[in-house]
């Protein structure tokens, strides 16, 4: 999909595509932090209707909402891409060793070289955890690696 970013001098950018009805849609990040969502009109394409206006912490849970569900599809695709390579998803378990620690005690990529590039907490997603991220049971770790190091980071996590 092909995506337009046009600088506006003195509120910040608009971002615009054609969604696949053949809306143009147009996302303008102002200055401030705010988010403005517009459609245009056939009848004036430079006149964007307002759908939605959120400030930059409701963007940001829209954004998460909208890409949690596609992180582990896209780790996919990257699987596709380059051969030996793996995506899995491995569950900290509510009483694992590893429930209530930091991610880095694991030492999951030393350990298997195996990395673990998001971690899945409901409906949040934490991309590119750092070592001091908290693991919780019911977390869902996003892991890329071979197959023998996915399977270490599921014997490490699971004891």
């Amino acid at each position: 999909m092909d995506v337009t970013e046009v600088l506006l001098p003195g509120v910040g950018l608009r971002y615009e595509f054609t969604n696949h009805r053949g809306d143009r849609v147009g996302v303008v990040a102002r200055r401030t932090g705010a988010f403005d969502l517009v459609v245009y009109g056939e009848e004036d394409p430079d006149v964007g209707r307002p759908v939605l206006q959120l400030n930059g912490e409701e963007a940001d849970t829209v954004a998460e909402i909208l890409g949690a569900p596609r992180i582990a599809e896209r780790f996919a695709d990257l699987t596709k891409e380059v051969p030996g390579l793996m995506s899995a998803q491995v569950e900290v378990g509510t009483g694992s060793a590893y429930d209530g620690r930091p991610l880095g005690d694991t030492r999951a990529r030393t350990r298997t070289g195996a990395s673990v590039v998001a971690i899945v907490r409901g409906e949040d997603v934490i991309a590119s955890p750092t070592p001091q991220e908290i693991l919780r049971g019911g977390d869902v770790l996003v892991v890329i690696g071979t197959h023998e190091g996915i399977a270490g980071v599921e014997q490490i996590i699971r004891g």
